[in-house]
């Protein structure tokens, strides 16, 4: 056992050990994204979401630090996630003539189709006057940055609050709670939420909302959160992913929350925009005061610009007013939005943002008792610890049985780095509350997930338990809640993409399109409806599995109101999202019965259980039965007479 300053100490040292994997992770990070970023032209980097391109600049003026705000606009704009926010390092580039040009920079805020930049340089260069013009995103070092400093304020904390929550959540201390307040019954809520919100209530340390998929995590959270802030000034909460912050801020707004959405995610609804920092102060009655600020220091950084070349001394000291004048208003405009922002930060009920921006300057020096922590099963360690410096106690909800962060290094992975505070709490006794009640799928949907995951402890509410596309026996497909497409015999091999190594099935995805166009066509009939009224999502694991679905959407013989029906994404693309038919295309089909990471059986509990009336999945058992899960799945499936052979599609 090591020791720490003469003292054996084993959550020290096991912090230290994330620390040094934490580093491992860094490293692995930074060269797989350079590895892709150089394997891939500028129209793949557009269409991975780390580059806008062409863009144009539609604003700029200077700031009180030698810099350059731009405001950019793309061209085109492509409806896809991409990985802009703010705060992120970027490079400001033009590729004009084939000559390459670049200035870095930090990105300010984000909107739907435009960016504001704080560029590193006093003047912008001629180039960026020239055209062909675009933004490349850089490896994220502040993420890491932040974690590996709030890692090592954990680990060197003494005598204060930071260290008892180490040593209760890694040490051998146990969480406190007050009497539980069985009074606490809300009426929308069930027992088992009802039972979550009064352990919140009581949690002097730490607490865990354990929330399966369709159990109502998010609606226990907020009334968690709502009923807090009546007895606190303030609380703070943070998700890992702006749109699991966004989700909250929605939420809560409809509970009467007053919510300060502080950072930019890059898609803002338009009922959250008012929340938000930005939306505060346009509606702030000093508005127009900084509004007409930054237009004169605009006018005046262009009479500037215009001394730009070879001139004389008097032009030069002309050139230095102008500056002046243009500072002075920038920084006028500065202080009547720090003033905005200060009143905003005193007066909010809850802080909502991710864990970086909780370690932003505007929140320093803000301190809270509580910190609301959701989807806490997707966020490494070290990033739960940012916002949690800033409080006394934190509330975790999530699933450990969804799914996990995201590691690249196998070495971090496999020290020990994938494991989340969550998982850590859940060791801990009498600290979690298990939701059970699922209000999403057919109970049939729910079945192997709850024995694998749940320890069969799920119901499926009433109003779900029964409910399928259609009860008429003579459409089976449709009163079945699940079937499984066996391609085993079909030849239908895996390939991969030389470009991405990314990899994709074909035949198995023309297979999914046929299922998919015979079981729309058996719905029209049984149910008489010239239009289609369900949702349909599908899924698959590889991003170029995914790419190949979408092109063949495009080019299938259905109507343009049914294909906008149907959403084809990623597993981490519908997490939290919920569709009336799933179909999961597994892709795998090899010889050597390699699965990859298939075999993070969490990433796969989440595709099983996003489907409400209907789960399809279409795999090889010959490759998948090598893995012990999908072989119980597939015997599942055929104990429940959902199992058939593609060779039944293969002629339609």
């Amino acid at each position: 056992m090591q020791t720490v300053n003469g003292n054996t100490n084993t959550s020290v040292v096991y912090l230290q050990n994330i620390q040094r994997l934490l580093a491992i992770e860094r490293e692995e990070d930074n060269k797989q994204f350079k590895e892709e970023f150089l394997r891939a032209d500028v129209n793949k980097r557009r269409e991975n979401g780390v580059t806008w391109y062409p863009v144009v600049i539609n604003n700029e003026e200077p700031t009180l630090s030698n810099t350059v705000l731009i405001e950019v606009e793309r061209s085109t704009f492509l409806d896809k996630p991409h990985q802009f926010s703010g705060g992120k390092n970027i490079l400001f580039f033009s590729n004009k003539n084939n000559e390459l040009n670049e200035i870095s920079g930090t990105i300010k805020s984000v909107y739907r189709n435009s960016m504001k930049i704080v560029v590193n340089c006093e003047d912008l260069p001629d180039w960026a006057y020239e055209g062909k013009l675009g933004i490349n995103l850089q490896f994220d070092d502040n993420t890491y940055n932040e974690m590996e400093l709030a890692l090592g304020r954990v680990i060197s904390a003494k005598g204060n609050r930071t260290e008892e929550l180490r040593e209760l959540i890694h040490g051998n201390g146990t969480p406190q709670f007050e009497t539980i307040d069985e009074s606490i019954l809300l009426p929308g809520l069930n027992l088992s939420q009802n039972r979550a919100v009064r352990k919140v209530m009581a949690a002097k340390d730490v607490a865990v909302i354990h929330g399966p998929p369709g159990t109502g995590k998010t609606t226990t959270l907020v009334q968690a959160i709502r009923l807090s802030v009546q007895q606190e000034k303030q609380v703070l909460v943070c998700a890992p992913t702006n749109t699991a912050v966004d989700l909250l801020t929605e939420k809560l707004l409809e509970q009467g929350v007053n919510v300060l959405r502080l950072g930019n995610p890059a898609r803002v609804s338009d009922e959250l925009v008012s929340s938000t920092l930005d939306g505060k102060i346009i509606a702030s009655e000093y508005y127009k005061d900084i509004k007409s600020l930054r237009k004169n220091a605009e006018e005046y950084f262009k009479m500037a610009s215009k001394y730009k070349r070879t001139f004389g001394r008097e032009e030069i000291a002309q050139r230095a007013l102008y500056y002046a004048e243009a500072k002075n208003c920038v920084k006028e405009a500065n202080l009547l939005e720090d003033y905005i922002t200060s009143q905003q930060l005193e007066n909010a009920q809850v802080i909502a943002c991710t864990p970086v921006t909780a370690s932003s300057r505007m929140m320093r020096d803000r301190r809270f008792k509580t910190l609301f922590f959701d989807e806490a099963s997707q966020a490494l360690e070290p990033i739960t610890w940012i916002p949690l410096l800033k409080c006394q106690r934190i509330i975790l909800a999530g699933d450990h049985f969804q799914l996990p962060p995201v590691v690249k290094s196998r070495e971090a992975e496999q020290g020990g780095l994938k494991i989340t505070m969550l998982e850590k709490c859940m060791e801990k006794e009498n600290i979690s509350v298990l939701l059970t009640i699922q209000y999403r799928m057919h109970n049939a949907i729910m079945e192997f997930s709850n024995e694998m995951f749940y320890n069969n402890q799920l119901q499926a509410d009433i109003s779900v338990k029964d409910v399928l596309l259609s009860n008429d026996e003579n459409y089976p497909a449709l009163n079945r809640a699940i079937d499984f497409v066996d391609t085993a015999g079909c030849g239908y091999d895996e390939l991969q993409n030389p470009e991405t190594l990314s990899l994709y099935n074909p035949e198995e995805a023309s297979l999914l399109w046929k299922h998919l166009s015979k079981l729309l066509a058996d719905y029209k009939l049984a149910t008489g409806k010239e239009t289609l009224d369900i949702s349909i999502g599908i899924i698959a694991p590889y991003k170029s599995h995914i790419e190949l679905l979408k092109e063949q959407l495009s080019e299938i013989e259905l109507s343009d109101d049914i294909k906008k029906r149907i959403a084809v994404k990623t597993i981490d693309g519908f997490q939290g999202e919920e569709r009336d038919v799933i179909y999961i295309s597994f892709v795998r089909s090899n010889n050597e019965g390699e699965i990859g990471f298939l075999s993070d059986i969490r990433r796969t509990n989440v595709a099983l259980t996003r489907a409400k009336k209907k789960l399809v999945m279409i795999g090889d058992s010959a490759t998948l039965a090598n893995n012990n899960f999908y072989k119980k799945l597939i015997d599942f499936c055929e104990a429940k007479n959902c199992y058939t052979s593609a060779w039944e599609y293969i002629s339609l």
